[in-house]
């Protein structure tokens, strides 16, 4: 399948092999009882070789569950080696620390057998509804070790051909509030595999065990050999940055830093290096060695062809070294349910050393990913988890998206809509709205944070965890910064309380609001740049109010709507 005659035929094939990635995640979502993953489609799915190879990957997987995906495989076959397994097996883990993300996350993997051992595996991974520790929904952000986070599982056969295995299924029951919607979600994990294999033994069939094979091969070179080439593009050198996590929700005085150092040499790749990053700490503010290249990958990858497949081609070109004992390799006990807040400052940091060396793509710092989770005080238990995202900050040229969030996922259509929440739980999701003047001003605008408020209707504990509440984003080039959010509760007399950014079950009583207010991008450019016909669209929009025309843009609004600059 090499050369310029079967470039269609390898075409095919490369489309082929994400289809099966595609049907499988599908067929998760279409299966699964928990709602955040049936309204908000936050199902994975991959193929990989038995080399542990990352093959493929669905659209709408995230690099941080690929990663997971990838990283975990070998783990699973050094316990189970290939050639114990038997046709119809499924196996399952979540230990973060052999790849895993954190304990909610299930990672499930189905051999697909070619002249009778494996040669391929589809696996499937969500973020199953629960599996005990401090809070419902696996947020645990006060959490000092893992063992607070919830169950971990390290390699166990999760199924054979005659079904669930009935111990492994009795521990996941014992071990959550929601056994019924956790064994729902388990069952569809297991079919979104067998989807996939069934698409794979077609592909065998095909092509025959050694074509396909072959054009695998060729499928990850030249996928390596785009990265390269796309690599070579950027300005060689060396540059550093580093970028502040608010704190790690215990000892709320102390900021914590991750720093990386990319290098860039022609025909070298990329070399990504976070020596200098802070340690790991008893709190959870820590990541996984997955998490934390999959957020390397996707924010190189920023700067590169966006046509460029997502497999393990793309992965040879880019070298991660993660100090083991850091806030992005952590090490058992220390807990990793909160990875999103390190490996986000690790994404802003290559992306900030990555404008300094490509600066016509430079983007400002952005608001980031809040996530949060409602659940009843006792049984029986119902579970509502969610997030929303920062503005995302102005790029050189453009002003940064509303709520849209940097964010290596499938953006606002994971977050749930309204209506079906509203179903399952005692609550009204009164407002979803962007705020006025939170986006950094400059001469590009960043993206505006947003505003959720949720009244509840019965006695609910609310768990948050967020960053960036403390430290705004910071533009670039004389921009401002974008304005914090924060994590209230609104009383039924309107009064408000400003909850800290990491809390667990704080308690809240029926009548009382949440209040969710995400952060803003900051700004690129000197805000007193920006033409009047730009902050004239802004203002009929509803982006910036006449009072911050005048504080950041120095623009002054009369009474017939003309705008006049005063400084």
């Amino acid at each position: 399948m090499s050369g310029a005659p079967d470039a269609l035929t390898a075409e095919v094939l490369r489309n082929a092999l994400v289809v099966a990635a595609e049907e499988a995640g599908i067929v998760v979502v279409r299966s699964a009882y928990s709602t955040f993953i049936v309204e908000g489609s936050d199902a994975s799915a991959a193929i990989l070789d038995a080399g542990g190879r990352l093959v493929a990957q669905s659209m709408a997987t995230t690099l941080m569950n690929s990663m997971a995906l990838k990283v975990a495989l070998p783990e699973l076959l050094a316990d189970i080696p290939a050639g114990t397994m038997r046709p119809g097996e499924v196996f399952v883990l979540n230990d973060a620390y052999r790849g895993g993300v954190h304990t909610n996350d299930l990672l499930v993997y189905r051999p697909v057998f070619v002249e009778g051992v494996p040669a391929y595996f589809t696996a499937t991974m969500i973020h199953v509804s629960d599996l005990g520790g401090l809070s419902a929904g696996g947020m645990a952000p006060l959490a000092t070790d893992v063992f607070l986070e919830g169950l971990q599982l390290p390699p166990v056969r999760l199924a054979t051909a005659r079904g669930v295995e009935p111990t492994v299924e009795a521990i996941l029951r014992a071990n959550s509030r929601t056994p019924d919607k956790v064994m729902g979600d388990v069952r569809a994990l297991i079919a979104g595999t067998a989807v996939a294999a069934a698409r794979m033994e077609a592909l065998v069939a095909e092509y025959g065990p050694a074509g396909l094979a072959r054009g695998i091969d060729d499928y990850l070179d030249h996928t390596e050999a785009r990265t390269r080439a796309a690599l070579a593009t950027l300005p060689a050198g060396r540059y550093e940055a580093d970028y502040l996590i608010d704190d790690d929700g215990i000892d709320t005085g102390v900021p914590h830093t991750v720093r990386v150092a990319v290098t860039l040499e022609p025909g070298a790749g990329a070399v990504l290096d976070f020596a200098g990053t802070g340690p790991q700490v008893p709190a959870a503010i820590n990541s996984s060695a997955s998490q934390s290249l999959a957020a390397a990958v996707f924010a190189v990858r920023c700067f590169l062809d966006p046509a460029i497949a997502m497999n393990d081609g793309c992965l040879r070109a880019i070298e991660v070294r993660l100090p083991p004992g850091s806030l992005l390799n952590a090490c058992s006990p220390y807990p990793c349910g909160g990875r999103f807040v390190p490996i986000y400052a690790a994404m802003e940091a290559i992306f900030q050393a990555l404008s300094e060396a490509v600066p016509e793509r430079a983007i400002a710092a952005s608001g980031i990913l809040q996530p949060f989770s409602i659940a009843a005080v006792r049984a029986p238990y119902w579970i509502h988890l969610s997030y929303d995202f920062g503005g995302v900050g102005a790029r050189q040229g453009k002003d940064g998206p509303d709520a849209t969030g940097v964010h290596f996922g499938i953006g606002r259509n994971s977050v749930p809509q309204a209506e079906p929440v509203e179903t399952r739980c005692p609550l009204v999701v009164e407002s979803v709205e962007t705020v006025p003047d939170s986006g950094g001003p400059g001469r590009h605008r960043g993206g505006l944070g947003s505003r959720t408020v949720i009244r509840f209707l019965a006695d609910a504990h609310v768990t948050t965890r967020g960053d960036r509440l403390r430290n705004p984003p910071p533009g670039r080039s004389g921009g401002l910064p974008g304005r914090v959010g924060g994590f209230y509760r609104r009383r039924p007399d309107g009064s408000l309380e400003r909850l800290g950014s990491k809390v667990n079950n704080a308690l809240f009583t029926a009548g009382e609001a949440f209040v969710i207010e995400t952060t803003g991008g900051g700004g690129i450019g000197s805000p007193y740049d920006r033409p009047l016909g730009e902050i004239e669209a802004d203002l009929r929009a509803g982006r910036i109010t006449a009072l911050g025309a005048l504080t950041d843009y120095g623009v002054t609004v009369a009474e017939d709507g003309s705008l006049r600059r005063t400084r």
